[in-house]
């Protein structure tokens, strides 16, 4: 079995810090977000992964790699314009062949394991005929996903794509099992309104040539990062299943206090400061002075002084001195944030070299 993962796209919803990264490499817990799908499926037993790359295919590659961090072989494969979730199975099915695959979105975080899903499909593939099946959640306002219609004996019976009036609430979850019969099913369909190829399109064809598409529930928390508020959320939920861990090259002074989960990474410093987990500190940072958590994500480099952070990621080099308190934020690379008081409450989305001074 091998697997799809989708890293293009161009994050509109992340600008201004997608302007100049990829939103599948921002990070949560300071690990990129798609190193979190790579890991669950290596942890299912694949060994093939291909990944569809847009316009931050460069940056994607260098990050990732070919594979060999995992133990894996990867492969790229170019999408030149976003042309839709079927469009990404149109064009690697050379490298998909006649495989099943799992087919996952870059920018979504599962609580589930996806070991459990992969071992239940195979296990399905093997006792009777199984061509799909996709993962459903409850969701709240379902005419922002795609939706499903499942009938009293649980079969699907019907997919629509960001529907106006939603035939139910069950939305599908960016992870998507097929077989090899969805290539004839997204060379069958044609552009939808918005001018994609959709995957609902293709799932729809196989229920109309009476081919088997199933479901699964899934079970605990689903979130597209591809939004500030969604993505920080998903960093505390990731912080806390933490545990703690301090490097034996940090240095943390007498006069700090370390409460709760907290995991500091080598060759960084915290002084005079508080820490309250869940935190996650990366290597080479300076924290003095500073109040610290919950819910912070502080990249390698960040340098911290005479300020309050908490429910926040910093991506790597960062620096914020006498800024207040700063919450509910997420910093770009290099970003510099300044202030003269410890009195204001922030909360800022900045792209990477942004320069901000409070007054």
């Amino acid at each position: 079995m091998k697997a799809l993962i989708l890293a293009g796209g161009s994050g509109t919803r992340l600008r201004p810090l997608t302007h100049t990264s990829a939103k599948q490499l921002v990070p949560i817990a300071n690990k990129p977000i798609l190193f979190y799908g790579i890991e669950g499926l290596v942890e299912a037993g694949i060994s093939e992964i291909g990944i569809i790359t847009g316009e931050t295919g460069t940056e994607v590659r260098q990050v990732v790699g070919n594979g060999s961090q995992w133990g894996i072989t990867i492969s790229y494969i170019p999408q030149h314009e976003p042309l839709g979730l079927a469009h990404c199975v149109l064009i690697a099915q050379d490298f998909l062949g006649n495989d099943d695959f799992v087919m996952y979105l870059g920018d979504n975080m599962l609580e589930q394991n996806l070991r459990d899903l992969v071992k239940d499909f195979k296990n399905k593939r093997t006792n009777s005929e199984l061509d799909c099946r996709i993962l459903l959640k409850k969701v709240a306002n379902p005419s922002s996903f795609g939706v499903a219609v499942v009938n009293d004996a649980g079969h699907v019976t019907g997919l629509v794509e960001k529907p106006e009036n939603p035939p139910s609430d069950l939305a599908l979850v960016g992870v998507y099992l097929f077989t090899a019969v969805i290539h004839q099913a997204v060379a069958s369909i044609v552009p939808s309104a918005r001018g994609e190829l959709e995957i609902t399109d293709a799932i729809q064809w196989l229920i109309e040539q009476g081919l088997a598409v199933d479901h699964d529930i899934l079970e605990g928390w689903w979130i597209d990062t591809g939004k500030k508020d969604p993505l920080l959320e998903c960093n505390r939920l990731v912080l806390g299943t933490i545990n703690s861990s301090i490097n034996d090259e940090a240095s943390i002074s007498s006069n700090s206090v370390i409460n709760g989960p907290v995991q500091v990474g080598r060759q960084s410093s915290i002084a005079g400061s508080t820490i309250t987990g869940p935190v996650v500190i990366g290597e080479n940072v300076t924290i003095e002075n500073c109040q610290i958590g919950p819910y912070a994500s502080i990249g390698d480099g960040c340098v911290l002084s005479s300020t309050t952070l908490d429910d926040s990621v910093l991506l790597k080099n960062c620096s914020i001195s006498m800024a207040g308190r700063i919450t509910s934020s997420l910093l770009g690379r290099s970003s510099s944030v300044t202030g003269t008081t410890s009195a204001t409450t922030t909360s800022l989305m900045l792209g990477d070299d942004s320069i901000v001074e409070l007054r």
